[in-house]
């Protein structure tokens, strides 16, 4: 009988044949009344057991809140440090520190490339100050027409086109003016 017992609480997995055999066995049928009552006092005795675990546990965790509630520790604060534990963790990681190089480096060329682009827009801003062309047209918001020193003024598309000539003079080694001699518009 105690080998019966036995058999129904081991806990290796039923075989392919073993399973049929369960599924077609009628049990109540096979047992003595002897064996049923065994199996019932044991059923109840692992019952309670089961109770008393679920106490001893309940009893266990209240237990444990209370000391952590004494240490100051709350769920915030074990979310803090899991957190931070975890953050550590996949710092720690080779794919994350290939990942970081990888982006530190990128940061920087895009730095580098962004101080060039800037210094490279300032100086073409520069130059354009200092081209003669810019020099020539000036806009007043209050006047109509454009002009410098000449009070016979034009409109602006004459000065445009004036300026545009002047220009074209200039880079095909049309005339010059002389250092230091000022640019009449």
């Amino acid at each position: 009988m105690e080998a019966q017992a036995r058999g129904l609480l081991e806990t290796e997995p039923l075989q392919g044949r073993d399973e049929d055999t369960v599924a077609s066995a009628d049990f109540p049928s096979m047992l003595s009344e002897e064996e049923k009552e065994e199996l019932k006092a044991e059923l109840v005795q692992l019952e309670d057991e089961i109770t008393t675990l679920r106490q001893v546990l309940s009893a266990k965790e209240r237990r444990l809140v209370e000391i952590k509630q004494k240490l100051g520790m709350n769920l915030m604060n074990e979310l803090k440090q899991n957190f931070s534990r975890s953050w550590h963790d996949v710092q720690t990681t080779t794919a994350y520190k290939k990942t970081h190089e990888t982006l530190s480096h990128a940061g920087q060329k895009a730095t580098a490339a962004f101080s060039n682009v800037g210094t490279a827009i300032s100086k073409k801003f520069g130059d354009m100050r200092n081209n003669e062309i810019t020099a020539c047209v000036r806009l007043n918001p209050f006047q109509t027409k454009v002009g410098g020193t000449n009070h016979g003024g034009g409109s602006f598309e004459e000065v445009l086109s004036s300026t545009a000539q002047a220009s074209a003079q200039s880079s095909a080694g049309g005339p010059r003016r002389a250092e230091g001699e000022e640019l009449q518009c």
